[in-house]
């Protein structure tokens, strides 16, 4: 039993909340911090595990009153926070697409067209999010909720010989994904399927951020799977009714979100962000403009496997997540290039903190400001025990929305950079949701991004024992090169640091041999 409270603890450190509904064990998680080994460990002692909260209560982890339903006679909602914040960045840019989320999948097999068209269709009843839409009253936003709708279009290019097809697939594929969508009408989730031969398809979909984020997508990808097999067996769907709707959420939120919770939540914030820097200054190629566009381009990089497990080992011999020694890194880069000590970087967090909260398919996720002051004269040991303070105390207070906290903080507002902070952080280490549909082989289709919501954004994905990173940039700002070179810098740094972690930070190496060598010829 000691060993289960130890492992309790541990996840209690990384802020991994766990509860049991109906002898069904949950849990909620700051971005990046389960793994595959952590859900097979809880998997594995889940009855011991069990058997602790029954005998000692004080184990569970935070819990809340159940969210009320709301009724639906008046059809009046309210947004949730981060609804409202995405709301008014869609007015100041106009129609755009930003905010999409598009998808491309290639369906192979024998597909029943009925049976996808009737899931579909079966998900935007379940999920009312699925309809709302968001239009102005006198400068303000509403929340409408609009009838049950097909959110599926089909087009059969079937008669198209194969050049002609890749070529109307690409441009269909561009259309989809780049077209706004209406937030003051809706629907604000399409589904496009090409046909290209009764055994292929590619199916074309796309969602508004204000109504799903990251999680929402793994919620929508398995009851749609659920529906569709229980569909093609013309058997009925054996999904659990939802306990509440968004729109529930978004007033419980309003109405909890106040008082004392709010204070204890705001005061930690304002002191973690005293003082820090209104703008991150990377050296750009090019001016920045006056406006935000959000043109962007992505750029991969691949960590190997041996540094990827001396990354796992140094975080395990320090105590913390690799994530945490991630950050720490790429914090570190980025005070080498900007020459700013004050690094302030933002990062998502999934903030299902409320169990009913667990199948919803809505807009959930908040972003947390984590803040490094650094020093040239301090190990990367030393940085990262400051990056895991600074860390949890976040992850602990991670219930106030980021659009409040701006608000409340009263930061300088500029339209050519975004407030708090410029640059993003992700670490994901989950599984990606994956289609279930009997008898068709699916498989997820690249397609280019054109959009990057800040300067940078590196995103890295831990995948068969590899981080795949992806360097998301604004190319009003920064060349190709720039982020390769950058890219190649923040290798060498990691490899650094594994090697001398407690060196102190400015001796660490971040060039290559040739840049090496090109610095000792000029210096000659």
């Amino acid at each position: 039993m000691k060993a289960i409270k130890d492992f309790l603890t541990y996840l209690s450190d990384l802020d991994i909340k766990l509860w049991f509904e109906e002898n069904t064990l949950r849990y909620s998680a700051p971005e990046g911090t389960i793994t595959d080994e952590l859900l097979t460990q809880l998997r594995e002692h889940k009855t011991e595990i069990l058997k602790l909260f029954r005998a000692n209560l004080s184990w569970n982890t935070k819990t809340f009153e159940p969210i009320p339903p709301l009724s639906r006679e008046s059809n009046v909602f309210q947004l949730s926070f981060a609804q409202q914040r995405l709301w008014f960045l869609a007015q100041l840019e106009g129609p755009s697409a930003t905010y999409n989320i598009p998808a491309v999948l290639r369906l192979s097999g024998p597909l029943n067209e009925s049976a996808l068209q009737r899931a579909l269709i079966t998900l935007v009843e379940r999920h009312e999010n699925l309809r709302l839409c968001f239009p102005a009253v006198n400068g303000k936003p509403c929340v409408h909720l609009n009838e049950v709708y097909n959110p599926l279009s089909i087009t059969d290019f079937s008669d198209l010989g194969e050049i002609e097809q890749q070529r109307v697939i690409a441009e269909q594929i561009t259309h989809h994904a780049q077209t706004p969508f209406d937030l003051a009408t809706g629907p604000l989730m399409r589904m496009h399927l090409l046909k290209l031969s009764d055994q292929e398809h590619i199916l074309l979909g796309n969602l508004h951020h204000i109504i799903s984020d990251g999680w929402s997508v793994g919620v929508l990808v398995r009851e749609w799977s659920q529906l569709y097999n229980a569909y093609v067996q013309n058997d009925e769907p054996n999904l659990p009714a939802l306990p509440i709707q968004y729109t529930d959420y978004a007033a419980w939120q309003r109405q909890w979100f106040q008082g004392e919770v709010l204070e204890q939540q705001l005061t930690y914030w304002r002191n973690k962000l005293a003082g820090a820097p209104e703008l991150l200054e990377l050296p750009t190629d090019y001016p920045r403009p006056a406006m935000m566009r959000y043109h962007g381009r992505h750029q991969p990089s691949t960590l190997n496997p041996e540094l990827t497990l001396a990354l796992k080992h140094l975080s395990q011999q320090q105590g913390v997540t690799l994530y945490m020694t991630l950050l720490a890194a790429f914090q570190v880069l980025l005070c080498r290039y900007s020459g700013q000590t004050d690094i302030v970087v933002g990062s998502p967090i999934a903030n299902r903190t409320h169990y009913q909260t667990e199948d919803l398919i809505g807009l959930f996720v908040n972003t947390l400001v984590l803040r490094s002051q650094i020093q040239d004269h301090q190990a990367f040991t030393e940085l990262l025990k400051q990056v895991r303070q600074t860390t949890l105390g976040a992850y602990a207070h991670q219930d106030l929305p980021f659009e409040y906290l701006v608000e409340q903080l009263n930061v300088s507002r500029s339209l050519s950079y975004s407030p708090l902070f410029q640059v993003m952080f992700i670490l994901q280490n989950m599984s990606p949701a994956a289609f279930d549909l009997a008898g068709l082989k699916v498989a997820f289709l690249e397609q280019e991004i054109t959009t990057a919501k800040f300067d940078l954004t590196l995103d890295i994905l831990e995948r068969d024992d590899i981080l795949q990173c992806n360097w998301e940039y604004n190319t009003d700002s920064f060349r190709p090169e720039t982020i390769a070179r950058l890219s190649k810098h923040f290798q060498i740094l990691l490899e650094g640091i594994v090697s001398h972690p407690q060196q102190l930070l400015y001796q660490l190496p971040l060039l290559t041999e040739a840049e090496q060598q090109q610095l000792q010829a000029w210096n000659q």
